[in-house]
């Protein structure tokens, strides 16, 4: 019965609402590997574990492997001296400039989907 419940579920899903999750999770998964950093330094594998436990999705590894590579090229994130990943000063500021869109977003589609049909 668990599996026939997680099929309609699944099944009710649109397209486009199964590409939005896949665009606000995969996609940007930049933010919810700066989001897991902020609390504490740590390795890819936590990092995974944290998005697991935070945010209830499971990127792929190697998609956030290749993700944490850029973001370490584009100074977001460093190795600290024993190998961990911290966020940078300049990592947090995107966190936080990524957040305020979002949210911004958010309560305008809220704002708007709330107000009934015109």
């Amino acid at each position: 019965m668990a599996g026939e419940k997680g099929e309609e579920e699944e099944a009710t899903k649109t397209k486009a609402l199964t590409r939005l999750i896949k665009n606000i999770t995969v996609r940007t998964l930049w933010i919810y590997v700066l989001a897991v950093l902020k609390d504490n330094p740590t390795y890819p594998y936590q990092v995974k574990k944290g998005i697991r436990e935070k945010f209830s999705f499971n990127p792929p590894t190697v998609t956030l492997y290749t993700v944490m590579y850029r973001l370490e090229r584009e100074g977001l994130i460093r190795k600290n001296e024993h190998g961990a990943y911290e966020i940078t000063g300049l990592g947090l500021e995107a966190l936080k400039e990524a957040a305020h869109l979002l949210a911004e977003v958010s309560h305008k589609l809220t704002d708007m989907t709330s107000e009934g049909p015109r």
